[in-house]
């Protein structure tokens, strides 16, 4: 008999180091599978992978129960990317000025990895609201109802963003078309 993620979550909340362990390895891979999906990048997804099992060790003592264990992993881990957006985003200004050729060298890194994917390269260009939003309902195929949830908006507005991300996908495909 498998235990439940709820049970599981209020042993590893008592300090059951087994009982989280179980808990990590149950969900390891969706962890991985989201960090990814946000990020782009496989190292970026591991690292966030890893600093996400680390911090969930503390953090699993604030779920109570209201929701899912998942619907609220999918929060932390939404969280995760985002901090990292943040903290990229900081450092990025902070090198401004500093290490433009630096600076340069990563953008022509990251070009050159959006380029392997036409997939990862549209979603690259769509804005971090409706990214999140389309890696959630198409890379997780979650509902607009669970995506809601997870970010925090109606299942209407859910709606809107993947009209949007359609949108926008079908521009890029008829202009590459036109072009190529």
């Amino acid at each position: 008999m498998q235990v439940s993620d709820a049970e599981l979550a209020h042993q590893a909340a008592a300090g059951d180091r087994a009982a989280f362990g179980a808990l990590i390895h149950r969900h390891y891979d969706l962890i991985f599978r989201v960090a990814f999906r946000f990020s782009g990048h496989r190292q970026d997804a591991e690292d966030l992978t890893q600093e996400i099992c680390i911090g969930l060790a503390r953090k699993i003592a604030q779920w109570h129960g209201q929701a899912q264990l998942k619907t609220w992993l999918y929060r932390v881990i939404v969280n995760a990317c985002h901090d990292k957006r943040r903290r990229d985003a900081t450092q990025a200004k902070a090198a401004l000025g500093w290490g433009e050729r630096e600076l340069a060298l990563r953008q022509a890194a990251s070009e050159e990895a959006a380029a392997q994917d036409w997939l990862w390269s549209a979603m690259g260009g769509l804005s971090p609201v409706l990214r999140d939003t389309a890696a959630l309902t198409v890379g997780e195929d979650l509902t607009h109802a669970q995506a809601g949830e997870i970010l925090g908006v109606s299942e209407g507005t859910i709606s809107w963003r993947m009209s949007e991300v359609k949108k926008h996908l079908r521009d890029l495909a008829q202009k590459e078309t036109a072009d190529g």
